[in-house]
């Protein structure tokens, strides 16, 4: 079986001696030193100020967005992972989505002004594949309105846009560390912030609002993670030079192999210092990508359409503005397998089964 992604696995013997240290200090949970550890490695390897690790993505979005004390209506993007809007209405705000620029796949900057109403309290916009959205734009429009920023980095660990780690860019930017991402922990994710206020916030909030044993300084959640997770992630951490190389040569070798295969890739831009998390491909023909499906399921070779449906179609939000990109994109996009162990000659089988049907 050919998976869409498979996770890296690090050395057993190597995973085992954080394990040992955990078994040794009875010490599970509760911030405990590998997680400490891990947040610090972890900045010091982003060029990142700092690093709250918590249970997940999801959560890191909710206590981002708690934290920032947001209300009425976020405006976001109707292409990403659903979390990216539950989380919006988890908190009791509503989404607002604007449609997607059609070459980069990220929120386009040029819809954002339209949206802004009073209501308006926060822009949440995804990095989408890892590919930096325009942050310009969208700092120069927040600034203009008042508005606060938070950044969907779930598959952008790594990534630098003109020099500086994507993780610094809005108030707050949150990463996932989940299975499927090129670093995990297993489960996991977390947030990443400049403003040191909100800092000290956020870690208090990931824990029940712990200020002592006995006292509580602010609402808080159950965001915390435990030993076990940290010691994946620091398990796997240095070893994360050699997967971005090793998913970059098979990124290209995809791209040689389907030149002449009626697709296009998604627009990454020239001061990007990518992470080559995924290998998204638009088709300009979407029954030739449900055709291409079928027969690559039928070989045990299972691609995944990422993002399917728009978010602007979820049953729990209210938004019947016209998303054409969106829709355009949704309707053709296909994530084919990309993982550390995948081998160029599995690459070849993908291919040769497309290019099979397309020439049927």
């Amino acid at each position: 079986m050919i998976p869409v992604t498979r996770p890296f696995f690090p050395s057993f013997e190597k995973y085992q001696q954080y394990l040992e240290g955990v078994w040794k200090r009875q010490w599970l949970t509760n911030n405990g030193p590998l997680v400490n550890e891990l947040e610090i490695k972890v900045a010091e390897f982003l060029d990142s100020n700092s690093f709250i690790f918590m249970g997940n993505g999801t959560i890191a979005l909710q206590i981002a967005i708690k934290a920032l004390g947001l209300k009425g209506e976020v405006i976001t993007t109707p292409f990403s992972y659903v979390a990216t809007s539950s989380t919006i209405v988890w908190e009791g705000c509503t989404p607002v989505f604007v449609d997607i620029d059609p070459n980069t796949y990220n929120i386009n900057p040029s819809k954002i002004e339209e949206a802004i109403t009073p209501q308006t309290s926060a822009i949440l916009a995804t990095h989408v594949f890892g590919n930096p959205c325009d942050t310009v734009a969208i700092d120069e429009i927040a600034k203009k309105y008042n508005l606060r920023v938070i950044y969907d980095g779930a598959h952008a660990f790594g990534v630098k846009y003109k020099g500086r780690s994507l993780m610094d860019y809005g108030d707050v930017t949150t990463l996932s560390t989940h299975a499927t991402k090129i670093f995990h922990t297993v489960e996991g994710g977390g947030v990443f912030t400049n403003d040191v206020d909100l800092f000290k916030k956020i870690s208090l909030m990931r824990n029940f609002g712990h200020s002592g044993p006995d006292m509580f300084s602010d609402l808080g959640i159950n965001g915390k993670n435990s030993e076990v997770h940290a010691a994946m992630g620091l398990a796997v951490l240095p070893f994360m030079e050699k997967i971005f190389a090793k998913r970059k040569v098979l990124f290209e070798y995809y791209n040689k192999n389907l030149e002449n295969f009626p697709v296009r890739g998604q627009v990454i831009d020239k001061n990007v210092s990518y992470n080559y998390s995924y290998f998204p491909i638009l088709f300009d023909d979407p029954e030739l990508m449900r055709r291409c499906i079928h027969k690559l399921n039928r070989a045990s070779i299972f691609p995944r359409r990422y993002f399917y449906p728009s978010l602007a179609s979820l049953p729990y939000v209210n938004n019947s503005k016209d998303l054409p990109i969106t829709n355009f994109v949704t309707e053709r996009i296909l994530c084919l397998p990309l993982y550390h162990d995948l081998s160029v000659e599995e690459i070849d089988l993908v291919c040769r089964i497309m290019y099979r049907e397309y020439n049927n």
